[in-house]
């Protein structure tokens, strides 16, 4: 039997789309999640996580399921226990921290050396998408490539984004779930509006991935998911267009939302936050507002025991 009784890991949170790049497009965010998987004969000493989510937990029992599966493994039991900082159902990728952690936990107590490519690969299959699993695990900006179906990632480029350029994330206090708000998008969209779209996305990743920032000024000019969302996000769309009045370059939709971001130098990020926590509290919506840098290392094991 391996020796490890239980394994911490620490996964960054993450915002996708990025504007028109949907199911694609990921960068990692400086904001965490901490899950802990222990072998359930194990003795606990780590009640800072709080308590073992298996037994109500779906999205924890089916990741469970897959990993013994693909691992050609017998079941151990498991406990395993959250320490959140990544808001839930604010499109930040909290249920792939939350996966993430799971997996590369219980691939340290199997034994098991998967790459994190195999992680990304089975968490997108989990997900339906590789854009949040992609960024969180393996860091900084990223762009995955799929052909006819977005749950089975192909490749995967990884940029490295400079840490003085800042993303402040605005999450008002307003839940949206990824599966309802995939239903508010069209079936089909006018050609020009899908032209504008791609060459926004082409730009977005030319700046970010060349480390040209002052390129991002204007360039998110989304219209295949984001003006369907937003309108059902009281404030969100102001919220964007406040942050780039204040100073920022540009800024999206973080996923599905309700968080939106914009990007900007460290010298603005303050105005840029108050800006569109106003847009928010005008709209009548509490919120709390986030000063964040890329996170270019992505998923890491930080105890094991």
């Amino acid at each position: 039997m391996p020796s490890l009784s239980r394994v911490t890991c620490k996964i960054p949170g993450s915002t996708s789309n990025c504007g028109s790049g949907f199911d694609t497009l990921g960068l990692a965010l400086s904001l965490y999640n901490e899950v802990q998987v222990e072998r359930a004969e194990a003795d606990s000493t780590s009640e800072a996580f709080g308590p073992d989510i298996m037994p109500q937990s779906e999205m924890a029992q089916e990741t469970v399921s897959l990993f013994f599966e693909r691992a050609s493994l017998s079941v151990f039991e498991v406990k395993i226990r959250i320490r959140s900082d990544v808001p839930r159902a604010r499109g930040l990728g909290s249920s792939v921290t939350v996966r993430a952690g799971i997996l590369a936990g219980l691939c340290a107590l199997a034994g098991l050396d998967w790459d994190k490519e195999r992680l990304v690969e089975l968490i997108t299959q989990l997900e339906g998408h590789p854009d949040n699993a992609s960024a969180s695990i393996l860091g900084g900006f990223t762009v995955s490539r799929f052909q006819d179906d977005p749950a089975k990632v192909e490749s995967v480029a990884q940029f490295d984004i400079d840490p003085g350029l800042r993303f402040v994330v605005v999450s008002p206090e307003f839940e949206v779930l990824t599966s309802d708000s995939r239903e508010a998008l069209p079936v089909s969209l006018p050609f020009d509006q899908v032209v504008a779209s791609i060459n926004s996305a082409s730009c977005l990743v030319a700046a970010l991935s060349s480390g040209h920032y002052e390129a991002l000024t204007g360039a998110v000019h989304d219209f295949t998911h984001e003006p369907h969302r937003l309108k059902g996000i009281p404030g969100a769309a102001s919220a964007i267009q406040s942050g780039v009045a204040a100073g920022a370059y540009t800024g999206w939709l973080s996923g599905s939302g309700s968080s939106v971001l914009c990007v900007c130098q460290a010298d603005v990020a303050a105005k840029v936050a108050a800006a569109m926590e106003d847009a928010f509290a005008k709209a009548g919506l509490k919120s709390v507002s986030y000063d964040l840098a890329a996170d270019n290392e992505g998923l890491r094991i930080t105890d094991r025991a």
